[in-house]
């Protein structure tokens, strides 16, 4: 273990990886997602796409005891479970795929899938039909294989909800349900895939101290009255995070 902190310590970028993850922190308290969107194209700066995946894996641990008591009242357990699910069946795919594919590529796949997420969201488009049982497994399944692949296992599911009419809580609720249930399957994935080492696990357990912080301003932030202007918020810092994590620039 103290061969593994020495290694945190020696991360390059270090400071960058901690500011990140307090803005993402404090965007996820009060939004209820953000962080992968806006840590992945960050961290794929200074670290391996697979282990910034362990790193934001282990420490979105330390959200759950801050955000899953209120998400667990508001949410819909029923609806996310079936969400997850199907997720947790091609997670397995995703990860193999992350396994063996080029770096380079799979930082363009992150910084892509969350460009498209982000225009999906400032499109504002609205989906007013109802979604059956079929329909939410597919949208799982699409989930838990951008997830597998990138680290990015809300964009299709936040998508899904916040296209719909749901009210600002009842969709950050379901959002946290649904990456409590995937960051178990993730890491399992990861270790079982080889990918989970000792440094990686070490340094998203530093990185959980700054983003518990920030998780916690971020809560006490959220007001449902004031959700666009959380939504704008959300949106512009990950604009900034997607620009910066663009491969042509390192």
């Amino acid at each position: 273990m103290p061969e593994a902190l020495t290694g945190v310590l020696a991360t390059p970028g270090l400071v960058w990886l901690v500011l990140t993850y307090l803005v993402a922190g404090v965007v996820r308290g009060f939004s209820g997602f953000g962080t992968a969107l806006i840590f992945m194209p960050v961290a794929t700066i200074f670290l391996p796409v697979p282990v910034a995946v362990v790193v934001i894996t282990v420490s979105g641990f330390v959200s759950l005891p801050v955000l899953l008591p209120r998400a667990l009242r508001e949410g819909d357990v029923g609806q996310v479970a079936v969400l997850a699910l199907a997720a947790l069946v091609t997670l397995p795919i995703g990860v193999r795929v992350l396994a063996v594919a080029d770096n380079e590529t799979t930082r363009w796949i992150v910084v892509i899938a969350a460009a498209a997420t982000l225009a999906a969201l400032v499109s504002g488009w609205r989906f007013t039909g109802r979604v059956t049982r079929p329909g939410l497994v597919i949208i799982g399944a699409i989930a838990g294989l951008l997830g597998g692949m990138t680290g990015l296992t809300g964009p299709v599911v936040i998508l899904f909800y916040l296209a719909g009419r749901s009210a600002a809580s009842a969709v950050r609720a379901n959002v946290i349900l649904f990456l409590a249930f995937l960051d178990v399957g993730v890491i399992v994935n990861l270790w079982l895939a080889g990918l989970a080492g000792g440094e990686a696990l070490a340094l998203g357990l530093v990185l959980m101290v700054p983003y518990a912080i920030a998780i916690s301003v971020g809560q006490r932030l959220f007001t449902p009255t004031r959700e666009v202007l959380y939504r704008r918020v959300a949106f512009g810092v990950i604009a900034l995070a997607i620009v910066t994590g663009l491969p042509i620039f390192g």
